[in-house]
């Protein structure tokens, strides 16, 4: 293995390993939003969220002394801002209140097989058959978990509608996020992407302002870890992983989050799940599992180049000599 294979696989370990604390703390929020809910409005938590992030990463921005992104970063920040970060909470915070958690759990499920098709075709990137049969399985695996935890025919035309917008802007967010990294970096696309997010958010901050003084301080600081944690720390590991790995491949990582929420429910909420979701979670993350393998390059033999009328007609011995070869142009 060369040096650069060694340098591109460590690279490649460590954004994973940022990627696994990015699925920790996104699978921490669905807790956090569900004690948040009752007492905010979906824009307001949104808001809310965004302005303790763009708080948070603001005041790391200063002490780092990154400054402001070059210019080619920004159409990535303002897209990945006003569709991720925005949108995307926003819709699904909203379709959550006339959608049961399994059937967005299903929809949502939509979103890394949208960002493995746009990247294939926006980003160049290439899918691999490990990857499409990894999504497959962990998609059948979000589907078994959104049957097992769903409360049956509660669901509404505009929340599966206003979910499926999530997922949407959700993939397209990442991938338009994918090439900003190129030019700024993790902590500075994400820091103005949050502030992009929050602007876009201003027309709630009535809503949070009422809300926010009615609520009670566990509600409020719910609010406050959602800001911090799943969205300032978990969206910064992620743009350090996607800087290094491809959209598609580290789009199939979220199929863990699902598995995760379903621990962290038995532990935080004492929701003890059932067989078939504990079957769900686990096709969840045998899919993840595919995903990440890698096929096998073709044998060299067949494409290596067959050797000149000199080095055939010189015995190996002699090619793998010191002595020099002697030349053919002698007359």
């Amino acid at each position: 293995m060369s040096r650069t294979d060694v340098t591109d696989a460590s690279a490649e370990r460590w954004a994973l390993m940022a990627a696994g604390v990015t699925m920790l703390l996104w699978a921490s929020a669905f807790v956090a939003i569900r004690a948040a809910t009752p007492h905010f409005s979906p824009g307001a938590l949104a808001l809310g969220r965004m302005l303790a992030a763009s708080t948070v990463l603001g005041v790391i921005l200063l002490i780092r002394r990154e400054g402001w992104p070059p210019r080619a970063a920004w159409p990535g920040i303002i897209g990945s801002g006003v569709l991720w970060f925005g949108l995307y909470m926003v819709a699904l915070n909203w379709g959550e209140e006339s959608v049961d958690a399994g059937t967005a759990a299903m929809i949502i499920g939509v979103g890394p097989i949208l960002i493995a098709l746009l990247s294939s075709q926006l980003l160049k990137e290439k899918i691999s058959r490990f990857l499409l049969i990894g999504l497959a399985v962990s998609f059948a695996g979000t589907i078994v978990i959104g049957i097992s935890v769903s409360d049956g025919g509660r669901s509404s035309v505009l929340g599966m509608l206003l979910c499926l917008v999530a997922a949407a802007a959700f993939a397209a967010g990442m991938v338009w996020q994918k090439p900003a990294l190129h030019h700024g970096s993790a902590l500075q696309v994400i820091t103005f992407g949050c502030v992009v997010a929050a602007l876009a958010c201003l027309p709630f901050a009535g809503q949070l302002v009422s809300q926010i003084s009615h609520a009670p301080a566990s509600a409020t600081l719910n609010m406050l870890y959602l800001g911090v944690f799943p969205t300032a720390l978990a969206f910064t590991t992620w743009g350090y992983a996607l800087a290094r790995v491809s959209a598609g491949r580290l789009g199939a990582t979220t199929y863990v989050v699902p598995a995760l929420v379903v621990v962290l429910s038995w532990i935080a909420l004492r929701e003890v799940p059932a067989w078939l979701t504990f079957g769900g979670g686990l096709l969840c993350l045998a899919g993840v599992a595919i995903s990440r393998l890698r096929e096998r390059p073709p044998a060299q033999d067949a494409e290596s180049p067959e050797p000149s009328a000199i080095e055939a007609a010189v015995p190996r011995s002699r090619q793998d000599s010191s002595v020099p070869v002697p030349s053919t142009d002698q007359g």
